[in-house]
């Protein structure tokens, strides 16, 4: 897979829009969402995050196929299955579609 040595992976956005929609917050805030995917990197490990009046911690970044994604991913997503994780991704961003191949970064947190 690509990325595969460290000194490859992209550069890394700002952190505080790592997670941005509210029930995303909510979910993470309650503990029924411990992971976040998204098409870039975020974060490095041992990186914090504030939501709201909590601090998270980033515990792991790696790059993951969306072909590799299991049901437990879904569920560290805060979502029932893959199927309807697969679903609200598809709905976030209009138009698109699961691309098996695409690669995206893994955020794993917990709270501090």
């Amino acid at each position: 897979m690509v990325y595969e040595n460290k000194q490859n992976w992209p550069e890394k956005y700002d952190i505080n829009k790592l997670i941005s929609r509210e029930d995303d917050i909510g979910k993470v805030i309650a503990g029924s969402k411990t992971s976040v995917r998204r098409n870039d990197r975020y974060a490095d490990t041992g990186d914090e995050i504030a939501l709201k009046d909590y601090v998270f911690i980033i515990e792991d970044v790696y790059p993951q196929q969306l072909k590799e994604v299991t049901e437990q991913d879904a569920k560290q997503e805060g979502y029932e299955d893959l199927v309807d994780y697969k679903e609200a991704l598809t709905s976030i961003h209009h138009g698109a579609v699961w691309d098996p191949d695409q690669v995206v970064w893994v955020h794993e947190l917990k709270g501090k």
